[in-house]
């Protein structure tokens, strides 16, 4: 890669392991994204992610970090605990073995514990084949809302439009960033709404399946000429149902 190339793409990525927030969103009404987790370090947020199953979290690989996360389920406010909400350790991250800073970017936490599904703990089911070229989806999270380092009281989601490969491809090549076939794109269906700092790992949502897993953005959260981009989570799903039948 051309050094500009990969520096540019550091600061995505960075930009978003901070912990990728929503901006022009709504609050989520309790207890109605129930695969949401929240992953913390600290008790401060890092990323987003979604149950996949009772002891894994499916988020994005460029959250990996060196501590262990802390990881909550059932959550609406991270402000306190909730009495829905149940608490873990992540024991093991998997990224996907090719993931190289940019492309790939998918991991799998493994969790110390299964979870006990309840109204507000739920799977989510992991789209198969691929999506239409445009289709209306949301995505979730608890980032950055104004994009300024402001963090919501409640979990958000906005309204997401996929677009076609060519249509992303052509905005973020003026940009000098490849897209590949296993991203997806999405604008919001107004300028300066998508996701932000904080929603890193959180799932984009179709039709009530995990689609995409929130990965980079340009630099002004929700700019349509840099469009939100997601990995495919249908072109990895041979290498994540591997992942879970094998550990």
């Amino acid at each position: 890669m051309a050094t500009g190339f990969v520096l540019l793409l550091l600061l995505f990525v960075l930009n978003g392991a901070d912990g990728s927030h929503i901006v022009g969103g709504r609050d989520s009404a309790p207890k109605s994204r129930p695969y949401m987790a929240s992953l913390q370090v600290q008790g401060r947020l890092n990323c987003g992610g979604a149950l996949v199953k009772e002891d894994f979290v499916l988020t994005a690989a460029h959250c990996q970090i060196p501590i262990p996360y802390t990881v909550i389920l059932g959550a609406n406010s991270l402000a306190g605990n909730e009495p829905t909400t149940q608490v873990f350790s992540a024991v093991r991250s998997i990224p996907h073995p090719n993931y190289d800073g940019v492309a790939n970017d998918i991991m799998l936490l493994k969790l110390n514990g299964s979870a006990q599904l309840t109204e507000a703990v739920q799977l989510i089911a992991l789209k198969r084949g691929r999506m239409n070229t445009t289709s209306q989806c949301i995505t979730v999270g608890w980032g950055d809302i104004e994009d300024n380092g402001t963090l919501p009281e409640n979990l958000q989601e906005v309204n997401v439009t996929t677009l076609p490969q060519r249509t992303c491809r052509r905005r973020w090549k003026a940009r000098g960033v490849r897209i590949n076939r296993t991203m997806v794109c999405g604008v919001g269906g107004s300028s300066f709404q998508g996701f932000c700092s904080g929603d890193s790992g959180g799932p984009l949502v179709c039709d009530g399946e995990a689609a995409g897993v929130v990965s980079f953005s340009g630099r002004r959260c929700g700019d349509p000429r840099t469009p939100d981009v997601y990995t495919c989570i249908s072109c990895f799903r041979k290498w994540i149902t591997s992942v879970l039948n094998n550990n």
